[in-house]
């Protein structure tokens, strides 16, 4: 305090010792990075279970890995205006949300069949007798932290059973970086099987995933029932339109709810915040199995590729289930791009990803 203080007066501000320390309360002085910060700092809060990513100076996102949670993820994700784009429930609530499928928080990996478990639904929302049927998502520890013109986090992940069993080893390695106007996440994931043969099953319920914002969720009068692949339904509320202005497009040139379940290099979500225009997408990689991913897109604000669940997503399609032998890997890249202030067209975004291609 005494050195924020001492800079204050430095500066000759004019601010009321009341004002000094109603700032310092609010975290408004403390938490802020200088304005002048060029490229990606990372900033480790380990008594948080995360870590920030600045870029430019400016909250982009959190790694965050609290041991209450079943998974690691995002949280919050800013578009590079300041607008907060992620949902806030169940971690920060916001009034006229939607409080539906606890387990979609910020930006998330995983998926609903693995050796059958289940690691995309489990969540509080599930009943201790039925948790064996749950797999969950442990954060080991922080392989390194990197600030820089690009910032790089690499973390190492266990994918476990109720019964604290290890099925696979993650190693998820986050690549950030961007400008004034747009912001990328490049996320590789080397999974491996060490306890015996892991296999990656048919399920809808995948993989990298988003659940955003209300007013990128697609306007809709009616209230509608989602059933998870074990049969629990989940019903999604008509809710108020007022503001909500999301609309999908993919590279296959389809639109809105036509976009699920069909297969893309990449799917763009694209609405109004603040009075300005944000585009995000998702872009699979050629490398991975499974590629072209399925756009698992729905318009109550669910963002997120599958490249593991071709069957659950088109009946007509073989089922496909994908092994990893005990000590081999599996390795899969997923990009996230997010822009202000203008709409991504469907040309800038096969440039990026022809670029995403040749990068890894």
């Amino acid at each position: 305090m005494r050195t924020v203080m001492n800079l204050l007066v430095s500066m000759k501000w004019k601010i009321s010792g009341f004002c000094i320390l109603t700032l310092l309360a609010s975290g408004m002085i403390l938490n802020a990075q200088p304005s002048g910060d060029k490229g990606v700092k990372l900033v480790r809060v380990d008594d948080k279970h995360k870590v920030d990513v600045y870029i430019n100076g400016n909250l982009f996102t959190s790694y965050q890995y609290p041991e209450n949670i079943e998974k690691t993820f995002l949280f919050p994700v800013n578009a590079p205006d300041g607008s907060v784009v992620t949902r806030g429930y169940p971690i920060e609530p916001r009034k006229g949300e939607r409080m539906d499928h606890p387990h979609h928080i910020g930006i998330w990996f995983n998926h609903g069949n693995v050796n059958g478990l289940d690691f995309w639904n489990n969540s509080s929302a599930i009943p201790v007798e039925k948790k064996d049927l749950y797999g969950h998502i442990v954060h080991q520890k922080i392989v390194q932290a990197v600030s820089g013109k690009k910032g790089i986090l690499e973390v190492l992940l266990n994918w476990v059973d109720n019964k604290g069993n290890t099925l696979l080893t993650e190693n998820a390695r986050y690549v950030f970086y961007g400008d004034k106007n747009s912001s990328t996440i490049d996320h590789i994931s080397t999974l491996t099987a060490i306890n015996g043969t892991v296999t990656i099953g048919e399920s809808k319920e995948g993989l990298f995933a988003i659940r955003v914002d209300r007013a990128f969720e697609m306007p809709s009068k009616e209230s509608l029932i989602f059933t998870d692949d074990k049969g629990n339904p989940t019903t999604v509320k008509a809710a108020d339109n007022t503001g909500v202005t999301g609309m999908y497009t993919s590279s296959n040139g389809l639109k809105g709810d036509a976009v699920w379940g069909t297969r893309n290099d990449w799917v763009i979500l694209s609405g109004i915040k603040n009075n300005v225009r944000i585009s995000m997408a998702i872009f699979d990689n050629p490398k991975n199995p499974g590629y072209p991913a399925y756009a698992h897109a729905r318009g109550y604000g669910l963002f997120s590729i599958n490249n593991f669940g071709q069957n659950s997503y088109d009946p007509k399609q073989e089922k496909r289930s994908y092994k990893i032998e005990k000590g081999k890997s599996m390795t899969l890249y997923h990009r996230f791009y997010i822009q202000s202030g203008s709409e991504l067209t469907p040309e800038h975004a096969n440039k990026v990803f022809k670029e995403f291609s040749k990068e890894y």
